[in-house]
């Protein structure tokens, strides 16, 4: 009973204590001024996708191929058996086996129509037969009347001439009937020869179509023909194929065995960012499932076509990235992230993002010195933004908000004018693409790559992420600044707008209170590098 009133006092009492502890740290952080000087040196500026790991070359693991037959006319054969994915097999192991039921069908109805052109040939040939002998007897039957019209004509010579004469009437038509009716027995033999011969390709056809079904069940059951790892076969939108899925004449593929000597990373990348990317350009690429392996690599491809993925508006262009390293953990399916340098500046000036503070007029920062120094701001990264003109290497900045900001003066109000200049041409470039917008629009859309190039996994359109890189200065967005968070590592401070300059440099209006904005600038992702 003791016990636990002790340990009722002495609970409440630690957890008062740490409260009271974290309110005094809390208030002393918030007291903390951070600093930070101007660099210079290199500054990268790339844009950051998610992919999906995939071998350049591949075997597919097929269905029989006497399935594209016409004569067959089976278009959908579901998988009723399917060694799991990542199996290693051998040449010659089973992968899969196709359902049979819609194929035995089939059989029995081929089986039934081979019956019926058995009939019909018998029912043409006894007809042929039976109608040319009737018409051999009729051709007999006319040369003997064509004979008797002969002698009729030469007993008659010592009668009267009329006689004489419809003798010769008679043998004329009796002549004439003779050679008709066997020119008509000439074409009929040419006919029935036509009928046989119809009747009999018939016979062979579906006798060869019966073969054919027959050959196509005994290979129902698919083996690999090379050795290497099961990789499932992706449908055309994305999903791979397991049991139940279906195959058809036009894709029999069931499964592949990827090549693993050489693997690519297949991404997406929006249509803003597009234009960034070219060949050959380098890429850090990391793997989700293994974030301590770093790997390389370059552009290998850039679509020329756009397409709309499933269940996004958002245009995206397929990008093909090789690794230039190759390691046994590596498998397709893989999601990686992949780090596009899109253009490495050399020997610039450049600040923490969140040393940058803008107004409705100008972008500034607050120097050591007590001065709001106006500044020109260029491209920028994740991390940090380049400084074109307003400031020198190693000027001493506040990193975040310093005390009394309100005490601080503005110098450098020359670089104001070309600060809006550089706004206005920003907001006439972003007015063009917008008219341009509705012809790109009206493309048609690729769903499919019918060369392989499918929809990945990793890549779905909740994953390609936009760079957000923007050309241009620092120039603000349109009207009072926003605020924007952000938090890099142990900056945590944020873009600050602050009030306008002095002395009349800016006719807009004073923003309430220390609301903060990030300045605008060519938005990439990536690192600066070291100082020089």
């Amino acid at each position: 009973m003791k016990r636990r009133t002790l340990l009722a006092i002495i609970i409440p009492s630690v957890l008062i204590g740490a409260l009271i502890l974290y309110s005094v740290l809390s208030g002393k952080e918030k007291d903390v001024v951070l600093e930070t000087a101007v660099r210079q040196g290199p500054f990268e500026i790339s844009v950051m996708v998610t992919g999906e790991l995939q071998a350049i070359r591949e075997t597919e693991i097929q269905g029989p191929s006497l399935l594209r037959s016409r004569e067959l006319r089976l278009r959908e054969i579901l998988i009723q058996d399917l060694i799991p994915e990542g199996t290693m097999v051998d040449s010659g192991d089973w992968v899969a086996t196709l359902d049979r039921s819609e194929a035995d069908n089939s059989l029995k109805d081929i089986m039934d129509q081979l019956e019926q052109e058995e009939s019909e040939y018998l029912r043409v040939r006894l007809d042929t037969t039976m109608t040319l002998r009737q018409l051999r007897d009729d051709l007999i039957n006319l040369e003997f009347a064509m004979e008797e019209a002969e002698i009729t004509l030469e007993q008659s010579k010592f009668e009267p001439p009329a006689t004489i004469r419809q003798a010769e009437i008679e043998l004329e038509k009796a002549t004439r009937a003779f050679d008709q009716a066997r020119k008509n027995y000439s074409l009929r033999v040419q006919q029935a020869r036509a009928e046989m011969r119809e009747a009999e390709i018939n016979l062979e056809r579906r006798r060869r179509t019966r073969q054919e079904m027959e050959t196509v069940l005994q290979r129902f059951d698919i083996m690999a023909p090379a050795s290497g790892m099961v990789i499932y076969k992706k449908n055309w939108d994305g999903t791979k194929r397991t049991v139940g899925s279906e195959i058809n004449p036009w894709d029999l593929a069931v499964a592949t065995l990827p090549d693993m000597s050489t693997m690519i990373s297949e991404t997406y990348v929006n249509e803003i960012d597009v234009s960034k990317i070219k060949a050959r350009q380098q890429v850090r690429i990391g793997v989700d499932a293994f974030p301590e392996k770093k790997f390389t690599g370059e552009v290998l491809q850039v679509a020329n076509i756009g397409q709309q993925l499933p269940n996004t508006d958002a245009k995206v262009f397929e990008v093909r990235i090789e690794l230039n390293e190759i390691d046994s953990i590596l498998r397709p399916s893989m999601t990686t992230s992949n780090q596009i340098v899109t253009e490495v500046l050399q020997d610039v000036l450049y600040i923490p993002l969140e040393a940058a503070h803008a107004n409705d007029s100008a972008t500034f920062v607050y120097s050591m010195d007590g001065k709001k120094r106006v500044v020109l701001l260029g491209k920028s990264n994740e991390n940090h933004i380049v400084v074109e003109k307003g400031l020198e290497r190693g000027d001493r900045i506040f990193l975040s908000l310093p005390p009394e900001p309100e005490t601080f003066e503005y110098t450098n109000l020359a670089l104001i004018d070309e600060i809006r200049q550089r706004k206005e041409e920003e907001v006439k470039r972003q007015e063009e693409q917008q008219q341009k917008r509705p012809q790109r629009q009206q493309r048609p859309d690729m769903r499919q790559f019918q060369q392989g190039m499918q929809s990945p996994a990793g890549a779905r359109p909740g994953n390609v992420q936009p760079s957000g890189a923007q050309s241009g200065s620092a120039a603000t967005s349109e009207g009072a600044a926003s605020t924007v968070q952000r938090q890099q590592g142990g900056e945590g401070a944020s873009v600050t707008s602050g009030e306008k300059p002095e002395g009349g440099a800016s006719t807009g209006q004073r923003p309430e209170g220390n609301r903060r904005q990030r300045p605008q600038g060519d938005r990439g992702q990536g690192q600066a590098a070291v100082d020089t």
